[in-house]
């Protein structure tokens, strides 16, 4: 059902959960700014690096779907708040003299708790606005990743190198508690929705099959992968890159890594508002939602693959920011499709299923990465490797989804199965 009107409300919440979605972003990108550090004083590997990059997303996924089952059942309020409770508490153990093994521990506890995050803070914010309401939302909070990192990459850059990168994780683990007390004075459930789901674990799994047998699910799940496999590089290589290739000072690759997020973060909450003012002037959500995502995911890729043939400078940079930037779109305009392809019963689920399928590319990409730079002839030859990979699968994952999301049409059949399947039960 339809929430009464409460525009002051559904945006202090949305607000409330762009917060969420920054401090999610900070406490994803310290072990990348603090990678120089972190090598040194752990005496790591480039492939034991990108295992660390990688071991955060060992539950991530495995927990987007169990917490997604559970928003159906459980409000929202208080799922939020246990998930940013375990990020803040997994950041003191750094605070003090940890080895490979624990660090790695913590990250997967810390992924276990994050892997959630998005879909259930989409599935919050659904419930205040409505389906033609909701790209700009969505990109809000994708907006929320990028603001995470401008805000942040400076100041725990300068924790990190003029204090410790100890002192910088315990920064984050407070900040979180912090947080978390502000949300539970203030946070409340939206209205547009239907009553929670009383249907058994397996009732709802067996629900959930039609959607993800959509070729809007399936391209969804494509197009997303693709694009996080260029978020995971980002997250874990690129400030490295740039200090150990391009040579660049502490307090710069913390500017640049900023830059380079807010950049793309306005390509995300720019290519969202477009979209939904291309749907305000009728446009078909296949067109402006679709068409649109799966185009910016391949514009994306041939960003990175000419990046990856350049010198250093200027232009290098804007390519990389046009190449993990572009890609990006996608996660703006994703929750809005599944959310016009199934009930409200069925989204966080959904959104969970849809996060855990994309985000196993997190699981791969950094410690390939790793990998590919220990077994070149040299630093630059491993990224350039790995970043002209990251291109083709950028371009290929594009064009698969100009040809499965076609999310108007599949809301039209499964509106017509379950028609069709609440017919046949009634007689």
């Amino acid at each position: 059902m339809r929430a009464q009107g409460r525009p002051g409300k559904a945006w202090l919440i949305l607000a409330l959960l762009f917060l969420f979605t920054l401090i999610n972003f900070a406490d994803k990108i310290i072990v990348g700014l603090a990678g120089v550090l972190i090598i040194k004083d752990l005496g790591l590997t480039p492939t034991q690096f990108g295992q660390l990059g990688s071991a955060f997303f060992l539950l991530f996924s495995l927990s987007a779907i169990a917490i997604g089952f559970v928003v159906n059942r459980v409000k929202t309020k208080w799922v939020i708040a246990v998930l940013a409770a375990i990020w803040a508490l997994t950041q003191f153990p750094m605070m003090g003299s940890i080895g490979f093994a624990g660090m790695l521990l913590s990250r997967v506890a810390l992924g276990a708790g994050e892997g959630p995050a998005f879909p259930v803070a989409i599935h919050a914010a659904y419930k205040w606005f409505p389906n033609e309401k909701r790209t700009l939302p969505s990109a809000v909070l994708s907006l929320g990743s990028a603001v995470g990192v401008f805000v942040a990459a400076p100041v725990l850059t300068y924790v990190i190198y003029h204090v410790s990168w100890h002192a910088a994780f315990g920064l984050l683990g407070i900040v979180g508690l912090v947080w978390v007390a502000v949300w539970l004075v203030v946070a409340e459930e939206g209205r547009i929705q239907i009553e929670p789901s009383h249907a058994s674990f397996r009732e709802s799994c067996a629900a959930a099959m039609r959607p993800l047998r959509s070729s809007t699910m399936i391209g969804a799940c494509i197009t997303g992968w693709v694009a996080y496999w260029g978020l995971a590089l980002a997250l874990t290589w690129i400030p490295t890159y740039a200090s150990t290739v391009m040579h660049y000072s502490p307090e710069t690759i913390g500017y640049l890594t900023a830059i380079q997020w807010l950049a793309g973060g306005l390509l995300v909450f720019g290519g969202g508002a477009l979209s939904q003012w291309l749907k305000k002037r009728g446009s078909s959500s296949r067109r402006c939602r679709g068409v649109f995502g799966a185009a910016c995911v391949a514009a994306g890729g041939v960003a990175t693959i000419v990046m990856s043939h350049l010198e250093p400078g200027i232009a290098q940079m804007m390519l990389l920011v046009l190449g993990f930037g572009l890609p990006s779109v996608i996660f703006s305009l994703v929750p809005a499709m599944i959310g016009e392809i199934v009930p409200s019963a069925q989204r966080g689920a959904l959104l969970g299923i849809n996060t855990a399928v994309i985000t196993t590319a997190g699981l791969i990409a950094p410690f390939v990465m790793g990998k590919l730079i220990e077994t070149a002839a040299s630093a630059d030859a491993g990224y350039q490797t790995g970043m002209l990979w990251a291109g083709l699968l950028s371009i290929g994952g594009g064009l698969a989804g100009l040809l499965l999301l076609h999310p108007d049409a599949d809301a039209q059949k499964l509106g017509a199965a379950a028609s069709l399947s609440a017919a046949t039960e009634t007689h």
